[in-house]
C-alpha cells in the first residue's frame, strides 16, 4: 500500500532541494511551489496549522530581525527561534511574506544575508540558514515515515514520527498555557507553582512517564480550579496528552 504521508513529505523535501539548487531568479517561483506542497498535503497542512496557531509572528520577527548600525552590530542578520515549533512557524510565515511580496525578497537578502555584494552569495547563505533548517526539522519529525520500505508500510500503525508530531503539539500547547498563567492576576508565588507543574508535565510527557503524567494533570486541574484561572486551551492540552499517550 502506498504510504501517503511518506510521499507528501518526500515531495516537500524535494521542493526544499529545488529552492536550494535553483538559480536565484527562480527562487520566488520555487518558494510558491513549496507553499503549495504544504496546502496539498493533509499531514503537513495540519502540522503547520498547529505550529502557527496563536504564534505571535510580529513579536518573533522583531526579535529575529537584528538590525545593523544600531550601536551594537554593524550588519543586519536573522536569528531563527530556538524551539522546533516556533522555528517552523517563523519560517513558514516568512516564506508566505515573500510569496505575497509583503517583504521584498531581493531587499531582504541584501540586508540580512549580505555576503560579497552579490545576490548569488546572499541567496545561498539564506538557503543554508533558513531552507536547510526547515528541511532538517521536517526530516527529523518524519524520519521513520521516510525510512519505511514497502513491506513496513503495510504493517505500521504508529511510530516515532507520530510521537514527534504529538510532542510538538503538546509543547506548543503547554507554552500557551504558561503564557496564560504568567499573564494572570495570580500572585508571583502561585504563578511559580503553576509554571513548575507545567514544566514537570512536559518533562514527564517526553519521558513517557504515564503515572507522573496522570498525577501532574490532576494536580494542575486542581490548581487552576482552586485559583479560578481556567484557560480556553486547557481542555485541548489534556486531550492532546491523552491522544499522545495512546500512540
Amino acid at each position: 500500500m502506498e504510504n501517503k504521508v511518506k510521499n507528501e513529505v518526500t515531495q516537500f523535501l524535494n521542493k526544499c532541494e529545488e529552492i536550494k539548487r535553483c538559480k536565484f531568479i527562480m527562487a520566488p517561483t520555487k518558494i510558491k511551489d513549496l507553499l503549495k506542497s504544504i496546502v496539498n498535503s493533509g499531514e503537513l497542512y495540519q502540522l503547520f496549522c498547529t505550529v502557527t496557531a496563536r504564534f505571535d509572528y510580529l513579536t518573533a520577527k522583531s526579535i529575529a530581525f537584528v538590525e545593523g548600525d544600531n550601536g551594537f552590530v554593524n550588519r543586519s542578520y536573522i536569528i531563527l527561534p530556538d524551539t522546533v515549533g516556533e522555528r517552523l512557524a517563523f519560517i513558514f510565515c516568512l516564506l508566505v511574506e515573500f510569496d505575497r511580496d509583503t517583504i521584498n525578497f531581493n531587499s531582504f537578502l541584501s540586508k540580512y544575508f549580505y555576503e560579497d555584494g552579490s545576490y548569488y552569495a546572499s541567496y545561498h547563505s539564506f538557503c543554508d540558514s533558513v531552507i536547510s533548517s526547515l528541511q532538517s526539522i521536517i526530516s527529523e519529525i518524519y524520519c521513520d515515515e521516510l525510512a519505511l520500505n514497502d513491506e513496513q508500510e503495510e504493517n505500521v500503525v504508529a511510530n516515532d514520527g507520530e510521537k514527534a508530531r504529538g510532542l510538538t503539539a503538546i509543547s506548543l500547547s503547554i507554552a500557551r498555557e504558561k503564557q496564560f498563567i504568567f499573564e494572570s492576576k495570580l500572585s508571583s508565588e502561585d504563578k511559580e507553582s503553576g509554571l513548575n507543574i507545567l514544566t514537570q508535565l512536559e518533562i514527564a510527557v517526553k519521558e513517557d512517564n504515564e503515572k507522573l503524567i496522570e498525577a501532574l494533570v490532576c494536580g494542575y486541574n486542581y490548581f487552576i480550579l482552586y485559583n479560578g484561572v481556567v484557560s480556553q486551551d486547557v481542555t485541548s492540552l489534556v486531550q492532546l496528552i491523552a491522544e499522545y499517550s495512546n500512540v
